[in-house]
């Protein structure tokens, strides 16, 4: 796949991503179906084959359970590859999701993906929202933490993955990058991710295939029509499919 700017970062990543949430987490899921979670074998193989595949943006969060984990053990050979994104604000434990966007709950929060991905620096790190995109922005220390981990050199880019067209609207005045829910059955982000466009801050798209719920091609064509758009974030535990929607990619 050829690969796309994303925004001003000076990075380049391919039009689909792979989202590493289901090698990590299979508890309060929305996907139609359930699944196992894959052993380490199952998911060494996987992971390996996304980036022989062909792809080169994978993303993960804490909140995901053992994906940065297991990307750190198997991928750490293979770091200079791929284009990483994780996320503060949210984790998942003992079944319940619990958010801290404080200043020493992000900073701790990112010592620890850095140990767990075996990586020295973050080429992306997101704001995890819980959905209150305004208050976290305007009424906690994380946007300022996020700033300075940028600035000490832990992170390459810094971005915001929240759930309204206003949230994101806000975060285009400090994010290099923004992740938004876009796919055939809601397009509210699309004057958002226009405007982001205009101020060169990359979009990255979540959700493109509505948590399962799309034809996979038709909804990766629809969202990679966008011209704004860099990369849509796909899961999956299927190598085949994936390369599958790697294809549809190609045709977009």
């Amino acid at each position: 796949m050829q690969t796309r700017p994303l925004g001003q970062t000076g990075l380049l990543v391919t039009p689909l991503g792979f989202g590493a949430f289901k090698i990590g987490r299979n508890e309060k899921v929305k996907y139609p179906q359930s699944y196992d979670l894959p052993d380490d074998t199952t998911a060494e193989r996987l992971l390996n084959g996304v980036l022989d595949a062909g792809i080169n943006l994978i993303d993960t969060a804490p909140a995901y359970g053992l994906s940065e984990e297991r990307i750190g053990k198997f991928l750490a050979s293979r770091r200079n590859e791929f284009v990483l994104s994780t996320k503060v604000g949210e984790r998942f434990v003992n079944g319940e999701s619990l958010f801290d966007f404080t200043g020493p709950g992000v900073r701790a929060s990112v010592a620890e993906s850095l140990r767990r991905l075996r990586t020295e620096v973050l080429d992306i790190l997101f704001v995890h929202s819980n959905g209150d995109d305004l208050a976290i922005q305007q009424q906690t220390e994380v946007v300022s933490t996020l700033q300075k981990l940028k600035h000490a050199g832990y992170v390459r880019g810094i971005g915001f993955s929240g759930k309204t067209p206003a949230g994101t609207e806000a975060a285009l005045d400090w994010a290099d990058v923004v992740m938004v829910e876009y796919h055939l059955q809601d397009t509210s982000h699309a004057d958002v991710i226009a405007s982001a466009a205009r101020r060169g801050v990359g979009v990255v798209v979540k959700k493109g295939l509505s948590s399962g719920h799309l034809p996979p091609a038709d909804a990766i064509r629809f969202v990679l029509a966008n011209p704004h758009v860099a990369s849509v974030i796909v899961g999956g535990l299927n190598l085949e499919h994936l390369k599958s929607n790697i294809a549809a990619a190609g045709k977009s």
